[in-house]
């Protein structure tokens, strides 16, 4: 093996080298690439849970409005049927005790 065969062979190597440093550095661009993509679906998701936590917010807080209505009804006709069992004769309005 002379001079020339061992040139030759080094230029292969580098050539092969400087081949496989832009492969890698392809390969590396399109998993950032990639990871970039994988980032921003996460924070599209996180946006889209937190909306979803606000409206369950709010949902709630009606539910416990109608829930806080209707346990005032409740009271009320609870302290409207405790009077009129107290009372009959003296309990006018819906109820009415009527002698057949």
């Amino acid at each position: 093996m002379d001079e020339k065969d061992r040139n030759f062979i080094e230029s292969l190597f580098v050539k092969q080298g400087e081949q496989f440093q832009r492969y890698v550095s392809s390969v590396s661009e399109s998993f950032d690439l990639k990871i970039g993509i994988l980032a921003d679906g996460h924070q599209l998701l996180t946006e889209k849970l937190e909306r979803i936590e606000a409206s369950i917010g709010q949902v709630n807080m009606k539910i416990d409005k109608v829930e806080l209505s209707l346990i005032q009804n409740l009271n009320r006709i609870a302290v409207d049927v405790a009077a009129h069992r107290v009372d009959t004769e003296a309990h006018h309005g819906i109820y009415r005790v009527k002698e057949s």
